[in-house]
């Protein structure tokens, strides 16, 4: 059982068209999540900026909050203390590399987390050239392409893999082999997607365990600092 588990990609606010739990801690305590990064349903699938002024009102020490870049050419820049945005390029349609999203990550310092299925390798792989040493969260990227995962880490150093729905068998343990434990972050997606299977597959992965607590605890990751 992992000393500390820290949930990197959870979401809170209320879901369109379904009837899933507002309030993550009673979940997040049956599962034996301590701490979660969140990001506001409001900001992925309404108004950004009303998600993220929700986000960063809350006061839970539990909750991280992780708003979402919008990156608007006419706009403040937007002056915030946190260690990871999100951004969705697809879904809010903007170019990951065009110049406002490149210039506000560099001045944010933050991590960026970014769905898989909301942009393409060749534009991290951009990404990454526009702006070395950004430290890049790869969400929801599935099992199916694990070549293209494997391809995307070795080219790019400062790119860390969420394993929640990397469900295939020993794959988290073939991406520790390759890329190290370092690199890898527990994440779920939860409440929009299942928090019990990775959670079953973070204690039951053949690693050892100082691998294991490693990925939960997200320590590669944001023990890298940042802005913060």
């Amino acid at each position: 059982m992992p000393k500390l588990v820290l949930d990197a990609h959870r979401l809170i606010g209320p879901v369109p068209f379904d009837d899933l739990p507002r309030d993550p801690l009673p979940e997040m305590d049956r599962l034996g999540v301590h701490r979660a990064c969140v990001t506001h349903t409001l900001s992925l699938y309404s108004d950004v900026h009303a998600g993220n002024e929700a986000l960063l009102a809350l006061s839970d020490p539990r909750l991280l909050p992780v708003p979402v870049l919008l990156p608007e050419a006419f706009g403040p820049a937007p002056d915030w203390d946190v260690p990871m945005v999100r951004l969705c390029p697809a879904r809010h349609r903007f170019e990951l590399t065009g110049p406002t999203a490149v210039r506000r990550l560099a001045d944010l310092g933050a991590i960026a987390a970014i769905e898989l299925d909301e942009t393409s390798p060749g534009e991290l792989l951009a990404l990454a050239r526009l702006l070395p040493g950004q430290r890049i969260l790869l969400l929801n990227p599935g099992y199916r392409r694990l070549r293209a995962i494997g391809e995307l880490m070795s080219e790019i150093p400062d790119l860390w893999l969420e394993i929640g729905t990397v469900n295939t068998q020993r794959g988290v343990e073939w991406l520790a082999t390759h890329y190290g434990a370092e690199r890898l972050v527990f994440g779920t997606g939860a409440p929009v997607m299942d928090d019990c299977g990775p959670r079953f597959l973070l204690d039951h992965l053949e690693l050892p365990e100082a691998d294991i607590d490693l990925i939960a605890s997200g320590g590669g990751l944001f023990g890298q600092g940042g802005r913060r």
